[in-house]
Order: structure tokens, then sequence, then C-alpha cells
């Protein structure tokens, strides 16, 4: 098979595990639920991202689906800057690739990985539903700790069996961050170092590069 052929083949999968990993986001950023939580806690910033992106979702209500540049705006000011973007694009690539790249490709790299999460986390945007979610205690605290995992399940209406979610976050400079999450114990980084193996492994980041360029401009014109 060709490598292009092949490449479209991991894209549908790319996608499609994206808008299982959006969907997954949503539920927990749309949550409206009151955390005791102390300040600066994981806990607390999580929530403050909820407070925020719900106030937008129910402001815009009406337009999400007629204006797809409103869910963009909502993915790339509420919820990007509470992504650390940097440790998530140097974790989804195999450790001698990201250790080879240049500076300038890095930064291409990440760029278009990010565009990619966001297109599809928009889209998804528009399609939430109202499932709950309930968190549960950070384990053994997170004063003094440069990592914390955050554990949830998420419940719906629907009688469909729980969604169990755990988010990796890190400490930057006294804000916390999300870089992984994992659904029912798989991990999202793990999953797209996966997908992106077989052009690495016929190529190199530049066609990595590339293949996510090209998919990023056809959903932004499709």
């Amino acid at each position: 098979m060709q490598t292009s052929q092949k490449w479209q083949q991991r894209k549908f999968q790319i996608t499609k595990f994206l808008i299982s990993f959006a969907i997954v986001l949503i539920t927990f950023f749309g949550v409206a639920q009151t955390f005791a939580a102390e300040a600066g806690s994981p806990v607390q910033m999580l929530q403050s991202i909820a407070d925020r992106l719900i106030a937008q979702l129910q402001k815009n209500k009406v337009t999400l689906k007629s204006n797809p540049q409103v869910v963009f705006s909502l993915a790339h000011t509420v919820v990007l800057p509470n992504v650390d973007v940097a440790e998530m694009s140097r974790r989804v690539l195999p450790v001698h690739t990201w250790q080879e790249a240049n500076p300038e490709q890095r930064s291409r790299f990440e760029h278009e990985f990010v565009e990619m999460l966001v297109h599809t986390y928009a889209t998804a945007l528009t399609s939430y539903t109202d499932q709950k979610v309930e968190f549960f205690p950070v384990r053994g605290g997170y004063e003094g700790r440069a990592h914390v995992e955050v554990n949830s399940q998420i419940t719906s209406n629907t009688g469909a069996p729980p969604v169990n979610v755990r988010y990796q976050l890190i400490n930057d400079g006294g804000t916390w961050k999300i870089y992984d999450m994992s659904v029912e114990g798989v991990s999202v980084i793990e999953s797209f170092r996966s997908q992106f193996a077989d052009v690495l492994a016929q190529g190199n980041i530049d066609v990595l590069i590339q293949r996510l360029s090209q998919h990023n401009t056809e959903k932004a014109g499709g």
C-alpha cells in the first residue's frame, strides 16, 4: 500500500479518535457544578475553565452550528491556554524524532498538531449533550508536586455505561495545565504517537508536518 493511502487510513483513525476525545473534553469542560477546592488547586483551575466555557456556550447556543467561527474562538481562547501544548507536542513524538528536530521543525509541528486538535474539538463542541461528571480527590494531594492526576467518571441519562477518564496535569510556574488524558485507559498521547508511527517510519518529521498541514487545510476548507 502506498504511503499516501496509509496516511488516509491513519487520518481517518486520528479523526475518529479525536472526535471521541473532544466529546469527552466537552463533557468535562461543560460541567456546571461547585467544587470545594483550595486556591491554586488543579480542580479549581479546571472548574474555572468549565465556568467560562459553559457561559460562552450558553451565550452563543443559537449560533454554534451555523457559525463555526464561534466554536473555533472558544477552543482557542478558553481551552487552549490551559493545555501545555509544548509538552503534548514533545511527548507525542518518539524521543529521537523530537531531539533530532530543529527549533523551526518543532515549532511547525506544534502549530499543525494543535490546529488539528482545535479543528476537531471545535466541531465536537456543537454536539455536546447533557452528560454529568464526578471528580475524585487527588490522591496524595497536590501541594509541592509538579505532576498530578485527576480521575473522573462520566455518566449520562441514556443508560450507557459510565466512562472513566484520567487527566494528567503539570504545574507550569504555579499554573496547572493539561498535557494528557486517558479514556478508559487509552492515552491521547500514546494514541497519537501510534497514529503518527507509519508516516515517521517511511519519512521524517517534515513529511509528518506536511500531512498534518494538508489535513488542516482540508478541514478549514470543508
